[in-house]
């Protein structure tokens, strides 16, 4: 019997979500894209539907672990939800 261990290197998420805050920030783009997180809905699903499609050609810009953790924010309404409300807290920090 031979067993496999497929690693990744999984970040945790509040470590993610200050680097994912402090790029938007830098741009000015927290608030537009925590209302856009708030506001699209189903359509966030179909978002994380074209991540995937596109993945190939995107890779390069972000890690691996950061991929998988920007699709499952946006298949899940409650999580990005939950990022919306973290970048406003970031805002008035």
């Amino acid at each position: 019997m031979c067993f496999f261990l497929c690693y990744t290197d999984v970040m945790p998420e509040e470590q993610l979500w200050s680097r994912w805050a402090r790029f938007l920030h830098r741009w000015g783009l927290e608030d537009f894209v925590a209302a856009l997180l708030e506001a699209a809905g189903p359509l966030q699903f179909f978002a994380a539907q074209m991540l995937y499609v596109g993945e190939p050609l995107l890779s390069g810009a972000l890690k691996p672990g950061e991929w998988q953790a920007l699709v499952k924010l946006l298949e899940d309404q409650r999580e990005s939800r939950s990022f919306a409300a973290f970048l406003r807290e970031e805002t008035t920090l």
